[in-house]
């Protein structure tokens, strides 16, 4: 296996809410999400994610499948679904080829609610687990952005029902869980925290140009108190994922993730004609890639990633 998981090994969960290594040594991983894998699997290769890791510094890598979405895991057909599956294989291969961990995302969006294809997450995450509880790179994220109406007994409710279910095969491997308004309310989890599992993180996400001051301070007080966080998505522009990025607003973001020791995972790699995306549209590489092929936010996480201070001032 590469570099990144032979420095660092198997992750897990300390009791002051760290992601650490072998050595109980705290872990800050950094890298990038796919967007959809229905519509983005190109970029799911190995040569890519040996990119990733060797030019830009990348440690982790998030596989987005969306569920209710076009073509998602829960509407589409069989034949669907078995493609989906492919990808997320080549990609955790891939991954695990050259070193990097690799986080298996149930993308729930417009599905607002988890419990609403609670039984095809059962299902899901039976089959993935067994398939890759043997790999030590390997992260379940069990859902993405719960939203809408959907409150935090609902999703707690669902990951007390999933997490067994992954427990049975993969006794390891740090789980993931989404938290209320599109995974933002972390103050939920500390006020009522899921007891059943304790190699467990919950996820919050940010769009500096939308999630400012405000939204730090509360991140912060949450942090403070040692709920294990995982920022499994950002980006430097707005929740829309468009208009300008914020860099002053995004470099307080990784300055205050860094205080707490949190890792964190940038939307989107692909192409698509927005903001977040990695790729300017014309670019049709899926590997190798130039600063002339990166939007500016890629490129100013590039950077970062690189270690270039400049890019944080």
């Amino acid at each position: 296996m590469g570099t990144k998981y032979d420095k660092y090994g198997a992750l897990h969960v300390n009791a002051a809410g760290r992601l650490v290594d072998r050595n109980g040594t705290a872990v800050v991983l950094r890298g990038f999400s796919t967007h959809g894998l229905s519509w983005y699997p190109q970029y799911v290769n190995r040569d890519f994610f040996a990119f990733m890791s060797e030019k830009w510094n990348a440690d982790v890598i998030r596989l987005a499948m969306y569920t209710d979405e076009k073509d998602g895991y829960c509407v589409g057909d069989d034949a669907n679904k078995a493609r989906l599956l492919e990808v997320i294989d080549r990609g955790v291969k891939a991954a695990t080829e050259v070193g990097l961990y690799v986080v298996i995302d149930w993308h729930i969006l417009h599905d607002n609610n988890p419990l609403m294809h609670k039984d095809e997450a059962l299902a899901f995450f039976d089959l993935i687990a067994k398939k890759y509880h043997a790999y030590g790179n390997v992260f379940y994220e069990i859902c993405n952005e719960p939203n809408g109406d959907c409150t935090w007994k609902d999703i707690k409710e669902y990951a007390q029902a999933v997490i067994p279910v992954i427990r049975k095969h993969d006794k390891y491997a740090v789980i993931l869980c989404g938290t209320p308004h599109w995974s933002q309310n972390i103050e939920d989890a500390v006020a009522d925290p899921i007891t059943i599992d304790d190699n467990l993180m919950y996820v919050f996400h940010f769009y500096a140009d939308t999630h400012r001051k405000e939204f730090r301070d509360r991140f912060e007080a949450v942090a403070g108190k040692g709920l294990p966080l995982f920022i499994s998505e950002f980006g430097c522009c707005d929740a829309s994922g468009n208009y300008s990025n914020n860099f002053e607003e995004s470099s307080g973001w990784l300055s205050l993730a860094d205080k707490y020791d949190v890792s964190r995972i940038m939307w989107n790699i692909s192409n698509r004609d927005e903001t977040s995306a990695s790729f300017v549209p014309g670019c049709t590489k899926i590997s190798g890639f130039e600063d002339e092929d990166l939007n500016e936010g890629c490129r100013w996480f590039v950077g970062i990633l690189a270690g270039d201070p400049a890019k944080r001032d």
